[in-house]
């Protein structure tokens, strides 16, 4: 007779803590100075507002908006622009640049993932490398769905996972490891993942593929500018010591030297990613 020995019991995956892993990420984005970084991708936002083609008096959400690419974009467009994020320092860079150019936006302190707006209330919902690094994406997309009314449109930009930019979200997360169960926020550039995510929501899902030319005076200018500007690279680097801190600017570096096509005459990184138009149903 064979003898059985009993497995140990098999272990569910423990569910994340988002609301330890939010206020992280809290810190994390109000750390630095992101508008330094943001306000170089102010393309993407205009754009994307051309991909959704948007039109004058409509109402418009920008989530996650950082300070403000996609939310000056739409007013720019004479759009009823409301900007909503859960850093109220970045919303402020934003009215500043609102204000600078007599633009009229309404600002709301707001989490994607918990919107404070009725049920289609809006005509569209923008996001430019934004909602893309909310740790909940069913919830996440779940809220930008929700608060779009029938055939209202969703438009997004996310980096994609083989990007520079996903690249470099790999290299920290090697160095400085997320929290367990944080899936990378590059999920959001892949076809898949948005189908999986608003399938049963979307009409249609239209997906381009583009890319911003990152332009630096060099890889040291870049990381020195990432180092002390971008949230997540701001916190990799202070979580280190000073040989991990020389061990990421390496990784980087070589990261950089790979997607460089300035030929010597500047840096000139292009980083891909997906310019989404969203069609509610």
């Amino acid at each position: 007779m064979a003898l059985i020995t009993a497995s140990p019991p098999v272990q569910a995956p423990a569910t994340p803590d988002y609301v330890a892993i939010k206020q992280r990420q809290q810190a994390t984005w109000a750390s630095g100075d992101y508008s330094a970084v943001g306000t170089t991708l102010q393309i993407v936002g205009e754009t994307l507002a051309e991909a959704i083609d948007l039109r004058a008096d409509e109402a418009v959400l920008d989530v996650a908006a950082g300070n403000g690419n996609a939310t000056l974009a739409a007013a720019r467009r004479f759009a009823r622009v409301t900007s909503s994020d859960y850093v109220p320092a970045l919303l402020e860079r934003s009215r500043a640049r609102a204000e600078a150019e007599h633009l009229p936006v309404q600002y709301e302190v707001a989490d994607v993932e918990a919107l404070p707006f009725e049920a289609g209330s809006f005509d569209a919902v923008l996001s430019t490398f934004g909602v893309m690094f909310a740790p909940d994406h069913e919830r996440a997309a779940s809220e930008m769905a929700r608060v779009v009314r029938r055939g209202g449109r969703i438009g997004m930009a996310n980096w994609t996972p083989a990007s520079c930019i996903g690249r470099l979200f790999k290299i920290i997360g090697a160095h400085v490891p997320p929290p367990a169960g944080v899936r990378s926020p590059a999920l959001w550039g892949s076809e898949a993942h948005l189908a999986t995510l608003f399938g049963a929501r979307a009409q249609v899902i239209r997906v381009r593929h583009k890319h911003f030319n990152f332009r630096y005076r060099s890889a040291a200018h870049f990381v020195q500018v990432f180092r002390d500007y971008y949230g997540p690279t701001h916190k990799a680097f202070a979580a280190l010591d000073a040989n991990g801190q020389a061990e990421l600017e390496r990784d980087i570096t070589a990261l950089l030297n790979e997607f460089d096509v300035g030929k010597g005459r500047g840096l000139v990184v292009p980083s891909e990613y997906a310019e989404v138009v969203i069609t509610v149903g």
